[in-house]
This record gives structure tokens, C-alpha cells and sequence, in this order.
């Protein structure tokens, strides 16, 4: 064969030689008194700096959960009023209702009526004294009791906020 024709690969064409771990320094820096051992580095500068950078992180971490847990507590008791208020609003607005159902149906049923808002008083009342720890437990004791009535108030709620929020977007719109 001529050398300028083609020949077919073999294995020692594309296999590159075997690698190595081992850490080879450049010839000039060989000689200039630069320790290269991995030992050396790592137990005396490296160790430290991420004892420190690991500590220096959990620091971090322990401010930041902190002020999240800060930040939930003002956003929980300011739900609590809120909810305390509308609920207010919503016996009131029963108890008013309770005299027109009086009138158009009478007496046992506007007593419905009566008896409604007053459960709905009581349970604004609770929430308004109670702190928000006591009302997670309250809501932690009632899932464990009845799983399937937590559910389906849960799903009731969702529901209800789902239209709120759909409806305040059609308003902006």
C-alpha cells in the first residue's frame, strides 16, 4: 500500500493510554518548593475553612427559619382576626335574617335561624380567644377523630377559596 492510501482503525487508534490518579505538577513548578501532597492541604487549610463555611451555614439556616417561623406567626394571628371578624359579621347578618324568616315562614324557623348565628357567635368567640397553637391542636384532634368530615371540609374550603380568588381575577379583569 501507498501512504497516501486509507487504512482501517484498530484498536490503538481510538483507545487512549490508561489514566492515572496521581497528581503530576508541571515541570517548572517541580523545582520551585511547592508541596503538592494532597494530605498537607487538605488537613491544614481545608478542613477548617468548611468547619467554618458548615458552620457559618447552619447559622444562617437557624436566622432564616426563625424569622420564617416569625413571619407565620404574624401572618397566622392576623388570619385569626380576620376570620374572628368575618365570622362576627356573618351571626350578625343571621340574626338580622332571622326576623324576616319569621315573617315569611314562620316563628320555628327563624328559631333556625336564631340558633345559627348563636353557634356561629360561639365558634367567632373561640377563635378570637384562643392562641393559634390551641386552635393547630383543635385542628389536629378533630382530623384524628373524624378524618372524613376534615376532608370534606377541607374540600368545601378549598372550593369556597377557589371561587373567591376566580372571582377577584374576573373583577380585575
Amino acid at each position: 500500500m501507498a501512504d497516501n492510501e486509507l487504512k482501517p482503525l484498530n484498536d490503538g487508534d481510538i483507545t487512549p493510554p490508561p489514566a492515572t490518579t496521581e497528581f503530576q505538577p508541571a515541570a517548572p513548578l517541580k523545582d520551585q518548593g511547592v508541596d503538592f501532597a494532597a494530605e498537607s492541604t487538605a488537613s491544614e487549610t481545608g478542613s477548617g475553612r468548611t468547619a467554618d463555611a458548615k458552620q457559618a451555614i447552619r447559622d444562617g439556616a437557624g436566622k432564616v427559619t426563625q424569622q420564617a417561623g416569625e413571619r407565620i406567626r404574624a401572618f397566622a394571628d392576623d388570619g385569626k382576626a380576620r376570620a374572628g371578624s368575618a365570622l362576627d359579621q356573618l351571626s350578625q347578618m343571621l340574626t338580622d335574617a332571622a326576623a324576616q324568616v319569621d315573617e315569611k315562614l314562620g316563628g320555628q324557623y327563624g328559631d333556625y335561624a336564631r340558633s345559627a348565628a348563636g353557634q356561629v357567635q360561639g365558634f367567632s368567640d373561640t377563635i378570637r380567644n384562643k392562641d393559634v397553637d390551641e386552635l393547630l391542636e383543635d385542628a389536629r384532634q378533630l382530623v384524628k377523630a373524624s378524618p372524613a368530615v376534615a376532608v370534606g371540609v377541607a374540600a368545601a374550603l378549598g372550593f369556597v377559596v377557589a371561587r373567591l380568588v376566580q372571582s377577584g381575577l374576573e373583577n380585575r379583569d
